[in-house]
C-alpha cells in the first residue's frame, strides 16, 4: 500500500528498535525524509543524539533540522520507558522519571516543533499513547497515568492548532513485541503485602507483549495517520484492542476494573 507521505519531513523520537524503528523504515520506504531523535544513533537515517528530556538538547535538534530541511511535516513522539510494581512501594525517583520521558519529553518536542510547522502552514503530531492510557493497569499504574496525560494533552492540543492547520493524533497500542518488555523497569521492593501478585502480574503482560503485534503493525498506522488530511484524534493499535476500548466505554466502570484486577492484580 502506497501511502501519501513522499517528500515529507518526519521528526521521530525513540528511533530505535521497536516502534520507532519500524515507522522510520515505513516512512522511508514510501519517500519521505526521516530524522531519528533518540539517546543513541539510529542507524541508516539522518540522526540526531539527544535525551528529550533536555530542553536544551531538544531546542538545538529542532533548530538543526529547520537549518537543515527548512520545515517538519510530521512529529511521531514515540520516545517512552515502563516501570513496574506497586504504587506505595515505587520510589518517588522513579515515577518523576517515567513522567520525564513519558509526558514531558513529547512536550519538550511539542513546544519546539509547533512554532516550525506554524510558520510553514501546518503538519501533524502522532503521539504514540497506550491502551493502558484508558484500561489502566494494575502494578503499572504509572505508565498508564503517563499515557493518559498524554492522550488528554492530544485531545487538546488538537483543538488548539487546528487554525494553523496543524493536526494531532494518538495511537493506543496494545501488547507489541518490542525490546520494551525487556527494558522495564521493575521495582526492587519485595513487599510481602502483595505477596506474589506483583510478580504474577508483570509476567501475564511480558507474557502479552511477547505474543503481541508486530512494530510494523504500529508503524502502519502512523503513517496511514500522516497522511489523512483529517486523522481521527485516537486510534486503537490493532482490531482487538479497538474491541476492548468500545467494552471499556460501554461496559460499567466497575466491571472494568474488576475484569482487569482478575487479569493483572
Amino acid at each position: 500500500m502506497a501511502y501519501k507521505v513522499k517528500g515529507k519531513i518526519v521528526v521521530i523520537t525513540g528511533a530505535t528498535p521497536g516502534i520507532g524503528r519500524a515507522t522510520a523504515e515505513l516512512f522511508a520506504e514510501n519517500g519521505a525524509q526521516v530524522i531519528c531523535i533518540a539517546r543513541r544513533m539510529a542507524q541508516d537515517f539522518y540522526s540526531i543524539p539527544a535525551d528529550i528530556t533536555d530542553v536544551s538538547a531538544v531546542k538545538n535538534a529542532v533548530a538543526e533540522i529547520k537549518e537543515k530541511f527548512g520545515r517538519i511535516d510530521v512529529l511521531i513522539n514515540n520516545a517512552g520507558m515502563g516501570i513496574s510494581g506497586a504504587v506505595e512501594d515505587t520510589e518517588i525517583s522513579d515515577a518523576h522519571a517515567i513522567f520525564e520521558l513519558n509526558f514531558f519529553g513529547a512536550l519538550n518536542m511539542i513546544k519546539e516543533v509547533v512554532p516550525v510547522m506554524r510558520e510553514c502552514g501546518g503538519g501533524t503530531i502522532v503521539n504514540i499513547s497506550s491502551v493502558a492510557a484508558e484500561l489502566a493497569i494494575p502494578f503499572q499504574s504509572f505508565y498508564s497515568a503517563t499515557k493518559a496525560a498524554l492522550s488528554s494533552l492530544s485531545s487538546a492540543l488538537r483543538g488548539e492548532l487546528a487554525p494553523f492547520g496543524i493536526k494531532v493524533c494518538a495511537i493506543l497500542p496494545g501488547d507489541v513485541k518490542t525490546d520494551f518488555t525487556s527494558s522495564r523497569r521493575k521495582n526492587a521492593c519485595d513487599n510481602p503485602a502483595y505477596g506474589d501478585r506483583v510478580t504474577r502480574s508483570v509476567a501475564v503482560m511480558e507474557k502479552d507483549e511477547r505474543n503481541g503485534l508486530p512494530p510494523r503493525a504500529i508503524a502502519r498506522i502512523a503513517v496511514k495517520l500522516a497522511s489523512r488530511k483529517n486523522p481521527p484524534v485516537k486510534v486503537a493499535g490493532g482490531r482487538k484492542y479497538a474491541l476492548f476500548l468500545f467494552l471499556n466505554r460501554i461496559l460499567p466502570a466497575r466491571l472494568v476494573s474488576y475484569i482487569l484486577a482478575k487479569m493483572y492484580a
